[in-house]
């Protein structure tokens, strides 16, 4: 059974088309990153499979679960919004106890899950201190803590580290790549190098309709081209820029673009076997000193811009 099913959905405020007949599937266990830029529809996204929307059309199901039954549906999952609200005057230890009342977790299970988890989010020393004064971050950790608090089947996670600090993001991350196994997050970000580091797999969504989705390697395998980089010192600019004016008759080049103020050489190629018996040999003969020379793996970066840009072009 798949942890969240998704089939035509679609949700419109007036006109405007928020999802535009959605299909997804992610399986159980794994970390999903959901991307897509801003008025996508992600957060929209998670909002219809929360229950805390009704969809136009269109049918979804988390952990079995159909979306239109959404209390059922809140029993079994966690959210964290990407700006967490919480009650000021309360305390961390405070806001979980309240949300495992909610969950009918007793008094013996509600402290010891909320030791655990305020523990694992690094707010222990801060548990009984008051949420009003706690900064962004703080509160995002917190927010983290809250919709785990029942153990959920599938954790939807909203921009989950975009309020924290870099060791902040580091230590987050973490937690989430520990849930690996346990139960399935579903984690729409537009910070890429964090789905790179964290995600088994990658929906990209655009316009509300579903771009892509792969698992990571299948993407950059899928929609990469072959393409080598070469960068000379700044001094050397010139010499780089009239030796790639007589590279344009090679019959396995595709195209160029220069980077860096002239320094750095992007060629994309149509033969990679060619290339790799004639390029360097040809730019080392031209005189060229070169400070560097590989073979571009692209990033998701890479990959989600060029997507994207073809779908706006559309």
């Amino acid at each position: 059974m798949s942890a969240i099913r998704i089939e035509d959905l679609h949700k419109h405020y007036g006109a405007v088309h928020a999802l535009d007949g959605l299909t997804l599937t992610v399986q159980p266990g794994t970390v999903f990153g959901f991307l897509g830029p801003n008025g996508a529809g992600k957060s929209t996204t998670i909002r219809l499979l929360t229950g805390l929307a009704h969809p136009t059309a269109g049918q979804a199901w988390v952990a079995g679960e159909n979306i239109s039954r959404s209390q059922r549906v809140a029993a079994r999952v966690g959210y964290l919004p990407e700006d967490p609200n919480f009650y000021t005057w309360m305390t961390p230890a405070e806001l979980l106890d309240h949300v495992g009342r909610v969950f009918g977790l007793d008094a013996a299970q509600r402290k010891a899950r909320s030791g655990e988890l305020l523990e694992q989010v690094g707010l222990a020393g801060v548990r009984k201190r008051r949420i009003g004064g706690f900064s962004r971050g703080m509160r995002q950790r917190l927010g983290l803590a809250q919709a785990m608090v029942n153990r959920p089947e599938v954790l939807f996670l909203d921009e989950p580290v975009s309020a924290l600090d870099p060791a902040g993001r580091k230590e987050v991350l973490g937690m989430i790549e520990g849930l690996r196994g346990q139960c399935t997050v579903f984690m729409s970000t537009h910070i890429l190098a964090d789905v790179e580091r964290v995600c088994d797999r990658v929906g990209i969504i655009n316009k509300g309709k579903l771009v892509v989705e792969a698992n990571q390697a299948e993407l950059i395998a899928s929609t990469s081209l072959p393409a080598f980089e070469l960068e000379v010192d700044p001094d050397d600019a010139p010499t780089l820029a009239a030796w790639l004016g007589g590279m344009q008759s090679q019959p396995w080049l595709s195209s160029i673009s220069l980077g860096n103020g002239g320094s750095i050489a992007r060629l994309v190629v149509k033969d990679v076997t060619a290339a790799r018996r004639e390029l360097l040999p040809l730019a080392l003969g031209a005189g060229l000193s070169l400070r560097r020379y590989e073979i571009v793996t692209p990033s998701l970066e890479d990959i989600f811009l060029r997507l994207v840009g073809q779908e706006e072009q559309a």
